[in-house]
């Protein structure tokens, strides 16, 4: 990858957090001793963020961070010319990604996939293969004969899965997002339903585009993503989708 001037981190992680706006002070403090722009929200249930800044500037705050959150961090990392972000927002929020619905989260454990596994997994005719972003996102690309659920916020994937998928027609759910984040909810929420065999896609489509040969891969498209950039291509380079303005007032919940 021929890396640029700035690098775009992000991370995330469920885990108990408390004392969150001591949390949110020395995050906007580190943000802004870096010279780093972005977005981190914080909750009961964990953090989730995405970051732009010089390299360096980023080794720091990564540095920072998992000071604060005491934790081993793990990023997914693109590079661009400019830095995406135009502010610093450190938010503190009732979720990291907003299902509305309690999950046990441990119901997750064993359904990670890495990039290979995946490719064997959503060529299986018997595999559901599950997008569990919104429309706006799905349109600018996806994985191949993957379902689009066709929602406007990540709450309205329930209802979705609920009454458009018929569970006799699929021996298995494999389900896929940006960056991994939504599918930690939403992998043991279907256990939680009943699904037996479910599984997804570790990382996300920036672990597996990071990861993945080009011509190994079975995405088509450009991935979303929530900075002024609008999508990265195969390679994690700024795509070619339209202006960020078309996108305006959408976030990733």
């Amino acid at each position: 990858m021929n890396k640029k001037a700035y690098r775009i981190a992000a991370f995330y992680e469920f885990k108990k957090l408390m004392g969150l706006p001591d949390l949110r002070d020395r995050l906007i403090g580190a943000m802004i001793a870096g010279s780093v722009y972005g977005t981190v929200i914080v909750a009961e249930e964990g953090f989730n963020a995405t970051v732009g800044g010089a390299p360096d500037a980023i080794e720091r705050f990564i540095s920072e961070a998992e000071s604060i959150f005491n934790s081993r961090l793990e990023i997914k990392n693109s590079y661009h010319d400019e830095i995406p972000f135009r502010r610093r927002k450190v938010k503190i929020k009732k979720e990291i990604v907003t299902l509305r619905k309690q999950v046990d989260l441990s119901l997750g454990q064993g359904t990670h996939v890495g990039a290979r596994e995946w490719n064997e997994l959503i060529r299986d005719p018997e595999t559901l293969v599950l997008d569990t972003r919104n429309r706006y996102e799905v349109e600018v690309g996806h994985f191949r004969n993957a379902f689009d659920p066709r929602t406007s916020s990540f709450s309205e994937l329930p209802a979705a899965v609920n009454s458009e998928i018929d569970r006799t027609s699929y021996k298995r759910v494999a389900m896929y997002c940006t960056g991994g984040i939504r599918c930690e909810k939403f992998a043991p929420y279907l256990k939680q339903e009943g699904f037996d065999e479910v599984y997804q896609l570790r990382g996300g489509i920036l672990r597996y585009l990071e990861d993945m040969p080009a011509e190994d891969s079975l995405w088509e498209g450009e991935c979303f993503v929530f900075d002024e950039r609008v999508t990265v291509d195969e390679g994690l380079a700024k795509g070619e989708a339209e202006d960020p303005s078309v996108f305006k007032n959408r976030n990733q919940e």
